[in-house]
């Protein structure tokens, strides 16, 4: 039993149900003294955000800090040496490394659950009429799905941001590693809030959570609020940490123009999550408080206005896309060069186009508002401004082409991902003018067709660049390589699959069928459509169960990985052994050329710094 105590997500998730049962019984109290009568809703809302804290409590990440407050000399993170056991993925750690482990593992879990619940909508959907569930818990389960997989590609992008940035700019660990620690486990309660709407009775708003309809949801909506901005919290504090440890923490000789792409991709989604996670936030704090206390912000009768909400949440929510995108967008420009032995085709304009993308995303917030309400004379505008997002991300399609051009390809595991998110972001980038330019959006708006231009963006931007960064660096984190049988086998059946899904989601979009809905007529252009779109989901539902096996199997099972698995010119596979240690790099390295020099006769990215003997004193 001590054992099993000794784990700290086990301790977390026991504070937790405790601080809730706090919280809960803390409210009922006071209003018992004031003489009012019991109320669920407050109590709950009160109980979420005391569970979060005793979470936090139980699973340690508070427990250095109360240490220095009694006084105590606490070593600071860069000085300990914890035990290289399986155990330290369960509890905090202050390695970067385990901290982007332990955010790709909560990523393929909240990816899988958000695919679960499409799964089971999707299976409702195959044939019109209701067969499976009630209207409330189909709605519940398509906001669920995308609520609960955005946040898993949003932990996805803190994955791979906390893993790898240290090791590309030559840093021993993060610039805050207490707070990276503090801010990965916040998201862990937070998911759990999420989830557990589901038994608080749900909630029928989408994953949006629009009011007026939010604010008379079930008590589910307020879970999923609260747990909603918990998580922006954590994206934040993670956010500031990436920024300080590129400033800060980069090796001698790596100005800004010799950074990897990878890290320019990074800063540029950690400027967007500093600045613009608290207006999600905020949106939904104001309808927790307007349920809490009548507070009059968004029900017309109350003199609210609806219209506020979704120029708050779309402030955030469409830049947030880029959250996820820019990072997976990062991953393939430091794969391609690799696999086709070429340098990155117009560097610097790759680079600047992350930052572009990152300014130009929160010019653009309006286009999802067209057919809202908002002022008609906004609508050129915020078209114009949605069109200008194409000029930096066709400037990185560009430089793709260009660097696959006469290349000298292998087509490894890595390289079809990239590809692949190549593939099908291309369709989700084609369809994004159209939603985007006032006349065919007016028709389109909450159509099927913006659900499957969504998807391709989604998938296409982060889930294959994802897997196939996961590919890429698995040697450097667990010692071995993945299965390249199961990897080929997990890349060919989701890409046709996903064409059926999202080019079938199109065609009914523009036959007229809105999203969330749970029936359609029986007409063969939409059951006929229907199901194919169905299979073709179970089959993408397939592939990642291979994914998620030949993650777990490889980590046990597969190949010992030596060396420089790829030939890469990128510090992590040039001076460190797999996998990678602790404190990564014992000895300092200077750059001395030019991250993408691949072909390039005598290319030398990264070397070593020669370090002095240590004199005797006499």
């Amino acid at each position: 039993m001590s054992r099993i105590w000794s784990i700290g997500l086990i301790r977390g998730l026991v504070f937790q149900a405790i601080g809730t049962l706090f919280g809960v019984a803390l409210l009922s109290l006071i209003r018992l003294l004031l003489g009012l009568p019991f109320s669920l809703e407050p109590a709950v809302v009160l109980g979420a955000v005391t569970g979060a804290i005793g979470f936090m409590i139980g699973v340690g990440a508070f427990t250095d800090w109360f240490r220095m407050v009694l006084g105590r000399e606490v070593p600071h993170p860069e000085e300990t040496h914890e035990e290289q056991t399986g155990r330290r993925y369960w509890g905090v750690s202050y390695d970067h490394k385990v901290i982007g482990v332990q955010y790709g593992a909560l990523t393929i879990i909240s990816i899988f659950l958000g695919g679960l619940f499409a799964l089971i909508f999707r299976t409702e959907l195959a044939a019109p009429g209701m067969q499976m569930v009630s209207l409330q818990q189909f709605n519940t389960l398509i906001g669920l799905h995308g609520m609960v997989a955005i946040v898993g590609m949003l932990l996805g992008g803190a994955a791979l941001g906390n893993y790898l940035v240290p090791l590309l700019i030559g840093a021993k660990d993060m610039a805050f590693p207490r707070l990276n620690a503090f801010a990965f486990w916040l998201a862990v309660p937070a998911v759990v809030l999420v989830l557990s709407s589901m038994v608080a009775g749900g909630f029928d708003t989408g994953w949006t959570g629009y009011p007026p309809l939010s604010v008379f949801a079930p008590l589910g909506m307020q879970l999923f609020f609260a747990g909603v901005a918990i998580f922006g919290w954590s994206s934040v504090l993670s956010a500031l940490n990436i920024i300080a440890t590129v400033i800060t923490q980069r090796a001698p000789g790596m100005s800004l123009f010799r950074m990897p792409i990878f890290v320019w991709g990074s800063l540029a989604t950690s400027i967007i999550a500093l600045t613009a996670t608290q207006l999600i936030g905020l949106s939904f704090q104001m309808v927790m408080f307007e349920r809490l206390f009548g507070m009059g912000f968004f029900v017309p009768e109350s003199g609210g206005n609806p219209i506020l909400f979704q120029h708050l949440f779309w402030f955030y929510s469409h830049p947030a896309v880029y959250i996820f995108v820019l990072p997976g967008f990062a991953v393939i420009s430091e794969i391609l060069p690799v696999f086709s032995r070429k340098p990155l085709f117009g560097y610097k304009w790759v680079a600047m186009s992350s930052i572009g993308i990152a300014l130009v995303g929160f010019l653009v917030w309006a286009h999802h508002m067209f057919t809202a309400g908002m002022e008609e004379f906004l609508r050129v505008p915020f078209m114009y401004s949605t069109l200008l997002v194409a000029i930096p991300t066709g400037i990185k399609f560009f430089s793709w082409t260009a660097t696959l051009w006469e290349g000298k390809i292998r087509f490894t595991v890595p390289m079809l991902f990239a590809l692949g998110a190549i593939n099908v972001f291309l369709l989700g980038g084609l369809t994004g003018p159209v939603l985007g330019t006032v006349p065919t959006d007016l028709h389109l708006h909450d159509t099927y067709f913006v659900v499957g231009h969504f998807h391709n963006t989604m998938f296409g931007g982060f889930v294959f660049p994802f897997i196939a960064a996961v590919h890429y660096w698995f040697p450097k984190i667990t010692g071995r390589t993945m299965s390249d049988l199961l990897g080929r086998i997990n890349f060919f059946i989701p890409l046709p699959a996903f064409w059926i899904q999202t080019l079938g989601q199109m065609q009914v979009g523009l036959l007229g069928m809105r999203r969330r809905i749970a029936d359609y007529d029986t007409l063969p252009e939409f059951t006929n459509t229907h199901l194919f779109i169905t299979i073709a989901g179970f089959l993408v539902g397939l592939s990642f169960l291979i994914f998620m096996f030949n993650v777990i199997y490889s980590a046990v099972r597969g190949r010992r990985a030596i060396g420089n698995v790829w030939e890469s010119l990128s510090p992590e596979w040039q001076l460190l052994p797999n996998p990678a240690p602790m404190h990564n790099y014992d000895e300092p390295f200077v750059v001395v050329g030019d991250p993408y020099d691949y072909g390039l006769p005598n290319a030398e990215y990264v070397e070593k710094v020669p370090v002095a003997p240590a004199v005797a004193a006499d």
